[in-house]
């Protein structure tokens, strides 16, 4: 039985050292997919943008400075709050998101609590992954 784990959050967009935006985000994880944060950020009315996070990643980002490319997570603060920064670049544009760090944790560790780190090999099924994909091709 599969578990899922979702989480709404207001995030920040950097728009300079002086401004920001509100973005409203929802986070999932499904303990069919044990390695991924799937976000959905909310960017009008009736648009979206979905982003896939190696769950490691977002918990590494609540302690230090981690991933490379297209996404980048660091701990930070902004007007007397912890944040996470993430930094998000695109064919499309570049965007660095702020998004409080208490929420993030608490996310995170309800996933933990669905799928412990170190036994998500545990919950993905190969077979059926590779049977989906070379359905694909």
């Amino acid at each position: 039985m599969n578990t899922t784990v979702s989480c709404e959050l207001h995030l920040r967009l950097v728009v300079s050292s002086e401004s920001s935006l509100p973005v409203p985000a929802g986070l999932r994880y499904d303990t069919a997919d044990p390695y991924a944060v799937h976000a959905t950020f909310h960017t009008g009315a009736e648009e979206t943008v979905e982003w896939v996070f190696a769950r490691d990643l977002l918990a590494e980002g609540l302690h230090r400075p981690t991933g490379t490319g297209d996404v980048r997570v660091w701990p930070s603060r902004s007007h007397g709050q912890g944040v996470v920064c993430i930094a998000l670049s695109s064919p499309e544009g570049e965007a660095l998101l702020e998004a409080p760090a208490r929420a993030l944790e608490a996310f995170l560790k309800r996933t933990d609590a669905a799928v412990p780190p170190g036994t998500e090999h545990r919950h993905f099924d190969l077979d059926t992954e590779l049977s989906h994909i070379l359905a694909e091709n």
